[in-house]
């Protein structure tokens, strides 16, 4: 089949070269039976191309199932996918079947693969090696006959080298590696993506058509839009819905924009290219430290103009001058949220042949518990997202389950 009709019926827009070569491969691959590793940001739209896949496959009359491995709680996923036997563990009050079991002689989309457990990847391993596995509590050996594709919206080979994930896994699944690009590198596709999105809208919701001028377009193209296709999906509902001027202009499209991106040319994130990579919680102890560093240097600066600056004393100098100069570093504070304590110390005394001045030096005391920062962040996420857990997770660049489970470690 043709690229362009691969792109008509399943609903994919955009004429980019790093969209078509992505299709052409998902075209290729799809008449085998080998497994596929899809990478990709997240919401660039990789469960289309899965789809792709197990359409265009002599299992296209088969079973197709997707499951998030990051949305399983790590105790349950193995009966999830391979079943359990009655009386497995407490609660197995019956035989269940797993989804390789019902999914025989079709595809099973696992996405989020990297989230899954060590132990559970073995299990995949031997499955992929030779269509085998063991139920929860039993002893006898299954068969099935399943097309694994899998993906992931982390670079896979990081988590390899750290320990994080299987490296035969990962050679077995990546037969074939398929990238779906993000959408800023498929900046052609943004506007065109857009329209139908709101055209989509429009008439769902019986509403005029959206119209943007030449620099609302701009701002449109030149985001670097982090949440992908999901995202813009998102902005063009929300223009549909809420716009009464139904005439967009670039002023009004940036106050969709989330806050923190809110320009035309946006930091985006990018793929860790060996450089170290920080979590925030490391991000923000950098900040600290250096604001601390940079608060230090500057005493240390006055105290050596006022030491060493000529010997004399300027004229009309009284006790006035000492308090604007302890009111300067009492008026050095870091950003709110930051906990930060200081604590004034015994003076210091800096002397010159004509007068004396005192000034107090602050000493920070910062709480390095790793344990409190993390319950502070996790905190502040999910009083910004108003209690919802994904959205929280998706703020500190971490999984469902892993919050999940910080959750209660933490006791929050």
């Amino acid at each position: 089949m043709e690229i362009q009709e691969i792109k008509q019926r399943f609903g994919i827009i955009g004429n980019s070269p790093l969209l078509n070569r992505a299709i052409d491969i998902a075209n290729q691959v799809a008449p085998t039976d080998i497994s596929v590793l899809i990478t990709g940001e997240s919401g660039s739209g990789k469960e289309v191309f899965s789809h792709i896949i197990h359409q265009m496959s002599p299992r296209k009359h088969g079973p197709f199932i997707a499951v998030n491995c990051g949305a399983i709680p790590e105790g349950t996923i193995d009966s999830e996918l391979f079943g359990h036997e009655k009386g497995a563990y407490t609660g197995a009050v019956g035989e269940r079947k797993g989804y390789f079991e019902t999914v025989n002689g079709g595809t099973i989309f696992l996405d989020e693969i990297a989230e899954m457990p060590l132990g559970t990847q073995a299990r995949l391993l031997r499955v992929l090696e030779s269509g085998q596995y063991i139920k929860v509590g039993s002893s006898k050996v299954e068969k099935t006959n399943v097309r694994v594709i899998a993906a992931t919206n982390v670079d896979v080979y990081d988590a390899v080298k750290n320990g994080k994930f299987r490296e035969d896994l990962y050679y077995r699944l990546n037969t074939v590696p398929l990238r779906i690009p993000p959408l800023r590198d498929r900046k052609e596709d943004i506007y065109l993506i857009f329209r139908k999105f709101t055209s989509d809208f429009t008439a769902k919701y019986r509403s005029p058509p959206i119209q943007l001028d030449d620099a609302a377009q701009q701002v449109l193209i030149n985001y670097s839009w982090p949440g992908n296709v999901r995202q813009l999906k998102n902005i063009a509902e929300q223009l549909a819905v809420l716009e009464r001027d139904r005439a967009i202009t670039a002023q009004t499209l940036l106050t969709y924009i989330p806050h923190e991106q809110g320009s035309r040319n946006l930091p985006m994130r990018i793929e860790n290219q060996g450089k170290e990579d920080l979590s925030e919680r490391d991000i923000l102890y950098k900040v600290l430290f250096d604001m601390k560093r940079d608060m230090v240097d500057l005493k240390k600066l006055v105290a050596d103009i006022i030491e060493h600056g000529g010997g004399v004393a300027p004229q009309g100098y009284t006790s006035g001058n000492q308090q604007t100069i302890n009111q300067l570093y009492r008026d050095i504070e870091l950003p709110n949220g930051a906990d930060q304590q200081f604590t004034i110390q015994q003076p210091v005394h800096a002397k010159n042949d004509n007068f004396n001045i005192t000034h107090e030096a602050e000493e920070v005391e910062e709480s390095l518990s790793l344990v409190e920062k993390e319950s502070d962040l996790i905190r502040k996420a999910l009083k910004k997202h108003k209690g919802k857990r994904k959205l929280a997770a998706q703020e500190l660049g971490i999984s469902e389950r892993t919050l999940y489970r910080k959750i209660k470690e933490l006791n929050l």
